[in-house]
């Protein structure tokens, strides 16, 4: 229902491409919304009604429902606000939007006139850029200084036999910045392509198939995949790239002879998401390289990170409308999560 206050949106706002709304600032309720508002959060307007801030925000992201409703009193008090949200759509997508509140008009104090934008490819492409200007700056820049500096230490010595150390080196710092290269495309396939040749699969049987793969290249390791709960997910090469990313990074920084690792697919229990786990018994991830995950505009020689395994990750799960989330265990080592919006399985499909 409408309030008697506020009133609701004049049809002529379904013709717009922004999504608008109008806002009970007490409450955080919506009132009305437009066309292009239930497009974006993939709710009809009644259902919008009866939902609260926090169902269609992800609740892994920092912004809690009450700086919401905030921005919303700030608003209703004549102070417009401009900010960026993650919402969670209907479908468990995750999406960047923009958000415009002002107050509906003067005599209106508990109305509020939303407006929204979807940005999550503006969001996707500017964090790219950042993403490569750091590997510019940072990551090829260092590997490239050592091994120029290898390759001076041989010029200059008098040895008739190169130094093994030093030639080894050389080639595993040309490795490197050929693995740095490769992330980066993968990232960049991922996010350009994150729409094409997108195939529903069962989630446990598509870790499966990634795991097998992976143990025929490390035969030493260890790796079970359990399955909680029958999910289904939209997966293309962008998913092959982040998991694969996040079981060969738990083998090689292993410090065992048979490397173990565990990975659950199943429901997330606060999102209801579909959750892969990866979980190993390593040293803790470095804080400075999770940091510069999240913190793209806050880079240092020692912050940046030594590596792009983890953006490829974050990346290519969030081109999938999802997001990933790095723990460490109580018990030792670490876990990465990977959360991807659930999909129903299609009628012309069967379950075994």
């Amino acid at each position: 229902m409408s309030s008697p206050e506020c009133g609701t949106l004049s049809p002529v706002v379904d013709t717009l491409h922004t999504g608008v709304a109008i806002y009970d600032a007490a409450s955080g309720a919506v009132i009305d919304a437009n066309a292009r508002m239930e497009e974006i959060l993939g709710y009809s307007s009644d259902q919008l009604r009866e939902l609260s801030v926090a169902e269609y925000t992800a609740n892994t992201y920092p912004h809690t429902e009450s700086e919401f409703h905030n921005r919303l009193s700030r608003a209703a008090n004549g102070s417009p606000q401009q900010f960026v949200w993650r919402a969670k759509r209907a479908d468990g997508e995750l999406i960047w939007i923009q958000v415009f509140t002002s107050r509906q008009r003067p005599t209106a104090d508990r109305c509020v006139h939303v407006e929204v934008r979807d940005i999550t490819r503006h969001y996707d492409t500017h964090h790219r850029a950042e993403l490569f200007w750091r590997v510019l700056r940072h990551n090829l820049r260092n590997e490239a200084a050592i091994i120029i500096g290898c390759a001076e230490q041989l010029m200059n010595g008098s040895e008739s036999e190169p130094p093994k150390e030093v030639v080894s080196t050389i080639l595993s710092r040309g490795e490197k910045l050929g693995n740095i290269a490769t992330s980066v495309k993968q990232i960049e396939h991922a996010v350009t392509d994150s729409q094409t040749s997108v195939a529903r699969v069962s989630a446990a049987g598509a870790v499966r198939d990634i795991a097998n793969r992976i143990g025929a290249e490390h035969p030493d390791a260890d790796i079970r995949v359990s399955e909680r709960k029958r999910m289904w997910i939209d997966v293309n090469d962008a998913f092959e790239y982040a998991l694969a990313h996040a079981v060969e990074n738990a083998i090689v920084h292993s410090n065992d002879e048979a490397p173990a690792v565990e990975i659950t697919v199943g429901p997330s229990p606060n999102t209801g998401r579909a959750e892969i786990r990866i979980e190993d018994t390593n040293p803790p991830i470095p804080p400075e390289e999770i940091a510069a995950l999240f913190s793209p505009t806050v880079t240092t020689s020692t912050s940046h990170g030594s590596g792009i395994g983890l953006f490829v990750m974050k990346w290519c799960v969030e081109s999938l409308g999802g997001e990933v989330l790095f723990e460490s265990r109580n018990s030792g080592g670490n876990a990465v999560c990977l959360l991807l919006p659930p999909k129903q399985l299609p009628d012309s499909m069967t379950t075994d």
